[in-house]
């Protein structure tokens, strides 16, 4: 319920309006002036304000820039017997809701007291979302205790601040989005737009466009103007992703953009100044591309201002069952499934496996094994057939020789073979279902 604060030295005109209000499903609170008015602020969490303008201890106009100071979201609907003009517009200047006449604007009272509670309404809701991106845009989201992803986490909180441009080198799949993500809301420009752009999904002529805009005409099809990624990312941060794959004309665009912050759309004769932060990321070798002729040495210089390595997933098994974990929890959670824990077996494999794909091949794989699962644990059969073979292989290879090993591998194959059926299994065994389920607790198969 919606909290009115109605402060006013009138007590018979309080109590009406209080009455009224109240009628229309408000909680009213009530203060006789403006020093009684501010602690009810301090006890209560107030969202509109109907204030009478001249009270017995000053004048309203005069403390409502202290108190949107202090409450920023609670909106102050101003009430005067006597309305001039200097005083309404320096109670809007101050951050008033409204001003308006006792007597002759009564019938507005409770339309403005709605207007007021759904912008209170609207205004702690987008707070409320921004707070939710940035905790999940945050660092202290980015998992892990290797050396190697703490060092990487270390560096990008140093340069955060800053507003120096950020090269993110690392394989497919090791998170420099999300590491983009997270130096852009550490940094000043966090409440600003964070534009990303991966170079290789578009055409030279799509990608112009799409970075920089057009004019309309400047082209067939530019039916009207376009505004590009850097003009709407304003003075956030634009995240260009694979940019060892735009093409080499469009570099010397780009690099002027960086030296001059300025940049020419398509089709346009005029320069729009900008105020942007550039975070890039790659898979490729750019020093090696220099040296080839394929990527502006000069470009390369200007974003290579700070560079970040970010580990691939091989060099950091330690942290793939907290990884593992994290996605189990959220696509247990979107698939309404009662999966909650991953057997010994089932995380073995996981922290064998190469990850050729790193943290993205991880999550495709949880997600998969959560859809196949039909009880509460994942178990090395609901991984994919060519991730449980590599396994059984380099598993024969540490253990070939240890007969408890080779029958543990062995009952795998027929799981594997018989997709996880266990009475199948346990009759091309030729040993008892109670002897399998024996066996498979055993070697932590389950």
């Amino acid at each position: 319920m919606s909290k009115i604060l109605i402060i006013d030295d009138e007590e018979k005109l309080r109590n009406l309006l209080a009455r009224i209000t109240r009628l229309e499903g408000y909680e009213v609170l009530e203060a006789g002036n403006i020093k009684a008015g501010l602690k009810v602020l301090e006890k209560e969490n107030v969202d509109v304000i109907l204030c009478d303008v001249k009270l017995p201890d000053g004048n309203a106009v005069d403390i409502i820039a202290d108190i949107k100071g202090k409450h920023p979201f609670i909106e102050i609907i101003l009430l005067t017997a006597y309305g001039n003009i200097a005083d309404g517009v320096m109670a809007m200047k101050n951050g008033a809701f409204d001003y308006i006449t006792k007597g002759d604007d009564n019938e507005r009272i409770i339309p403005l007291l709605g207007k007021a509670i759904d912008k209170v309404r609207l205004q702690k809701r987008i707070q409320q979302l921004e707070t939710q991106v940035g905790n999940r845009y945050s660092f202290k989201n980015i998992l892990g205790k290797s050396a190697s992803i703490l060092e990487a986490i270390e560096l990008a909180k140093k340069v955060a601040p800053t507003n120096a441009n950020v090269l993110l080198l690392g394989e497919t799949g090791t998170g420099k989005e999300v590491f983009a993500q997270a130096i852009h809301n550490a940094s000043a420009r966090a409440g600003r737009p964070f534009m990303a752009l991966n170079c290789s999904s578009f055409s030279k002529e799509l990608l112009e466009s799409e970075i920089f805009g057009h004019k309309a005409g400047a082209f067939t099809g530019a039916l009207k103007d376009k505004r590009g990624l850097i003009e709407e990312a304003g003075s956030g941060t634009v995240f260009l992703d694979e940019i060892g794959e735009m093409p080499f004309e469009l570099q010397s665009k780009l690099l002027r953009v960086l030296e001059t912050s300025e940049f020419i759309k398509v089709g346009d004769t005029h320069t729009t100044k900008v105020d942007v932060r550039f975070i890039a990321a790659t898979n490729s070798d750019l020093q090696k591309d220099v040296k080839e002729l394929k990527f502006r040495e000069d470009l390369f210089y200007r974003l290579n201002v700070f560079t970040i390595l970010l580990p691939p997933l091989r060099e950091r098994k330690k942290d793939i069952p907290e990884l593992a974990q994290y996605f189990l929890k959220i696509f247990s959670a979107k698939t309404k499934t009662a999966v909650q824990t991953m057997s010994k077996g089932f995380l073995e494999h996981l922290q064998q496996h190469d990850w050729k794909g790193n943290i993205r091949e991880l999550k495709n794989v949880i997600e998969r094994a959560v859809i196949l699962a039909s009880g509460t644990e994942l178990a090395p059969g609901n991984l994919p057939l060519d991730l449980q073979a590599t396994n059984l292989d380099s598993q024969i290879t540490l253990s070939a020789f240890d007969l408890a090993s080779v029958e543990k591998l062995h009952i795998q194959r027929v799981l594997l073979h018989t997709k996880g059926n266990k009475t199948e299994t346990a009759r091309l065994l030729n040993i008892g279902l109670t002897t399998l389920y024996r066996k498979i607790e055993e070697y932590g198969l389950s």
